[in-house]
C-alpha cells in the first residue's frame, strides 16, 4: 500500500495535482482512493462528481472521499469526551475547565488521519492520495500523532488515578461503553498511524509550488517541518508554469509574467535539489473529470508511474565518535540561530519557529550531555559526550 500526501500554500493547485495522481494510478490498474482533509473541499469539483464522507467509486478503480471531521468526532470521541468531563468535574474541576481538559489537543486532526488509515486498511486500496489543507494546517495535522502519543504517555498517572476513582460510576454514566478499552484502542491506532506516516517504504510527501516568491518560502518551511517530524519527502511539483513561446509573448503582461516566473522557476529547481522537481503546465481551462486529470498526470510524469518512490533522503542518524556520539537530524533551509534545542532526561526537544518536536533519545544517549550543535549540509548535528559532573543535568541552545 502507498500513501501520497500533497501539501503547499492555499491556492497552488494541490487538489488538481492530487486528483490527477489518483486518476493516473487508477488508469494504471491500481485500486486508488483520493481523500480531501481540507475543510474547504474542492475535490468534488475537480472530479466533477458529488462526494460524501464515505468513499465512492467515481471511475474504474478510483474512489474519492471528502471527510466530515465534525461527524467523525461525534461518532468516535464524543462519548469518551463526555465521560472524561464528568470524571474531572467530580475531581473538583469547574465545568468549563473540565470540558477544555477533556478535549485532547488536535483530536480533530487525529480523527481525520485515523479515518484515512482505516479506509486504506479495510478496503485494501493499493494507493491512497491525500489532498491536504494549506501548509500550516497540514503541518499541525501531521504533528498530531506524535503529540497525541506524548500526551497520553505523560498523562498516564493522572488517568489511572481519575479512572480508578470513577470506575464504579462507569456503567451509570456510559452504559455499554468501555472507556478504558476505547482510550487504549485509540492509543494503539495512533501509534500504528504514526508508524505508517513515517515509513519511507509506504508514505511520501510532495510539495506543490507555483513560481512565486511567497509560495516558495512557505514550501521551504514545510520541507523543514516535515524533516523535523521524520516525514519522507520525495518530490516537488512546480505547478501552473507558463509554456515557452518561440520569440516570446506578444502581450506585454504575459511577457512580464513569463519573465518573473522564469526567475522563480530557476530558484525552485535549484533550491529543492536533490529532490526531483516536475513541471505542471498552466492551462487556459479548468481540468475537470478523471480522464482529463489522468492526462495531466501523463504530462507531468510522462510514462513513469506517479505513485512510485522517486527519492529517498537521509533519515535521522546516530554515529559513534570517540567516547561520544553525533545525532544527525535533517533540517533543510534552517539556520542554527532559528533552532532551539533542549535536552531533558531521555528527551531531546527541538523547536523551529512555532513547531516543536520531542525526540525520544536512544538509550545510549540518555546519560550523556548534549555539548555542541551545528548545522552541516542541511542537517542539525548534535554532539553527545559523557557527563562531566552530576550537576550537569541538561543543555539549552
Amino acid at each position: 500500500m502507498r500513501f501520497i500526501l500533497y501539501l503547499g500554500k492555499g491556492g497552488v493547485g494541490k487538489t488538481t495535482i492530487a486528483a490527477s495522481t489518483a486518476a493516473r494510478a487508477a488508469q494504471l490498474g491500481k485500486r486508488t482512493l483520493v481523500v480531501s482533509t481540507d475543510l474547504a473541499h474542492s475535490l468534488a469539483d475537480a472530479l466533477d462528481r458529488t462526494l460524501t464522507a464515505e468513499p465512492q467509486e467515481v471511475s474504474d478503480r478510483l474512489w474519492a472521499q471528502e471527510i466530515n471531521v465534525l461527524d467523525e468526532m461525534r461518532a468516535g470521541w464524543g462519548k469518551v469526551q463526555d465521560y472524561i468531563t464528568n470524571v474531572l468535574k467530580r475531581q473538583g474541576a469547574s465545568e468549563v475547565a473540565a470540558e477544555e481538559m477533556a478535549l485532547i489537543p488536535g483530536m480533530d486532526e487525529i480523527v481525520a488521519l485515523l479515518n484515512i488509515h482505516r479506509q486504506a486498511r479495510d478496503n485494501n486500496y493499493d494507493v491512497v492520495v491525500i489532498d491536504a489543507a494549506p501548509t500550516g494546517e497540514t503541518v499541525r495535522l501531521l504533528s498530531m500523532p506524535e503529540t497525541f502519543l506524548w500526551y497520553v504517555n505523560h498523562a498516564n498517572g493522572w488517568r489511572n488515578l481519575a479512572f480508578t476513582a470513577a470506575r464504579p460510576l462507569l456503567k451509570t454514566f456510559l452504559p455499554g461503553v468501555n472507556v478504558f478499552e476505547s482510550l487504549e484502542k485509540l492509543n494503539v491506532q495512533v501509534a500504528a498511524l504514526r508508524k505508517t506516516l513515517t515509513d519511507a517504504d509506504i508514505s511520501s510527501y510532495r510539495l506543490v509550488v507555483n513560481p512565486e516568491k511567497m509560495v516558495i518560502k512557505e514550501a521551504l518551511r514545510a520541507e523543514t517541518y516535515l524533516a523535523l517530524y521524520g516525514y519522507p519527502v520525495d518530490g516537488v511539483i512546480c505547478n501552473r508554469v507558463l509554456p515557452q513561446v518561440e520569440g516570446g509573448y506578444q502581450d506585454q503582461l504575459l511577457r512580464d509574467m513569463a519573465a518573473q516566473q522564469q526567475t522563480y522557476y530557476n530558484i525552485i529547481h535549484q533550491t529543492f535539489t536533490p529532490l526531483p522537481v516536475w513541471d505542471a503546465p498552466y492551462r487556459s481551462r479548468e481540468i475537470l473529470g478523471a480522464p482529463a486529470l489522468a492526462e495531466l498526470a501523463s504530462e507531468v510524469w510522462g510514462d513513469a508511474d506517479p505513485t512510485q518512490i522517486f527519492y529517498r533522503g537521509a533519515s535521522q542518524q546516530l554515529e559513534k565518535r570517540g567516547d561520544g556520539y553525533v545525532l544527525r537530524l535533517p533540517l533543510p533551509h534552517v539556520e542554527l540561530g532559528k533552532v532551539v534545542m533542549t535536552k531533558k532526561g531521555d528527551d531531546l526537544i527541538v523547536e523551529v519557529g512555532n513547531f516543536k518536536r520531542d525526540i525520544a533519545l536512544p538509550t545510549v544517549l540518555v546519560p550523556m550531555e548534549a555539548t555542541v550543535a551545528r548545522m552541516a549540509n542541511g542537517a542539525l548535528e548534535i554532539t553527545f559526550a559523557p557527563v562531566a559532573s552530576e550537576a550537569n543535568v541538561g543543555a539549552h541552545y
